[in-house]
């Protein structure tokens, strides 16, 4: 009897032991995927996570990167980035990595990408100094306010705001962007590199500059300082030519 009774009590126990060893994974489990669950990144599926392939180069928000070679998103007038994005994917504009990443995308995602990066309103970085002699500044100053009639220039504001801020919808600001991409972009128009949809109005500006007059318009540019309103002006004065800043190369919207 006795026998019986140890065996029977060493079965009870063993059958405890087993239930509490099974409470106990259970809930080494449920803490274990708990923690797992809060240290996961979040990932919220909207355009800011959908566009980060963007601001790995562009800076967070579309800031722009540090380098001077990829320029700001944030806060550009909508249909302006979207042009381009059209541009790179059809070969008006060439940058392998841009064509790749958007070469899938339909009219209508690359205008809600260019709508994300519009509607946002982050700081502008400080203006660049400049080592330009005074006379180049002059200069600048002269083709970005005046532009020279006499060699069928325009002046930048014509077409780009009063407070080069950009005009709505298609039109971009000239302040905030890095010398060197401003000359960049400048001598892809002037080499052909760069081209927009008819009527392709800085094709055809840019042509009568020369490259001292480039260099003289981007140092005045970078040097200015921005204005409290960054945001793109309503609309612009037509230019003498009959055309208007908001048809110049804007590819048709979907």
């Amino acid at each position: 009897m006795t026998a019986i009774r140890a065996g029977s009590t060493f079965m009870t126990l063993t059958l405890i032991n087993t239930h509490l060893l099974r409470w106990l994974i259970t809930v080494c489990l449920a803490l274990l995927a708990a923690n797992i669950a809060s240290a996961a990144p979040s990932f919220k599926d909207d355009m800011a996570q959908r566009t980060l392939a963007c601001t790995a180069c562009h800076g967070s928000q579309g800031r722009a990167a540090p380098d001077g070679y990829y320029p700001r998103l944030a806060g550009k007038p909508a249909g302006y980035l979207y042009n381009q994005l059209v541009n790179f994917r059809e070969g008006k504009r060439h940058y392998a990595l841009m064509t790749q990443l958007i070469a899938p995308l339909t009219d209508a995602y690359l205008m809600e990408m260019a709508q994300h990066f519009s509607n946002l309103e982050v700081p502008y970085p400080a203006p660049e100094k400049s080592n330009a002699s005074p006379a180049a500044l002059a200069r600048g100053q002269q083709l970005i306010l005046k532009g020279e009639p006499a060699r069928g220039i325009p002046a930048c504001v014509q077409c780009h705001g009063s407070a080069m801020t950009g005009v709505a919808p298609n039109v971009p600001g000239l302040l905030g962007l890095p010398r060197d991409y401003l000359n960049a972009q400048l001598g892809a128009w002037k080499t052909g590199k760069r081209r927009a949809h008819a009527p392709d109005c800085m094709k055809a500006v840019v042509a009568v500059l020369s490259d001292e007059d480039i260099n003289a318009a981007s140092n005045y540019l970078v040097a200015q300082p921005l204005p409290a309103n960054t945001r793109p002006a309503a609309s612009a004065p037509p230019l003498a030519l009959g055309q208007t800043a908001a048809n110049c190369g804007s590819a048709p919207k979907p």
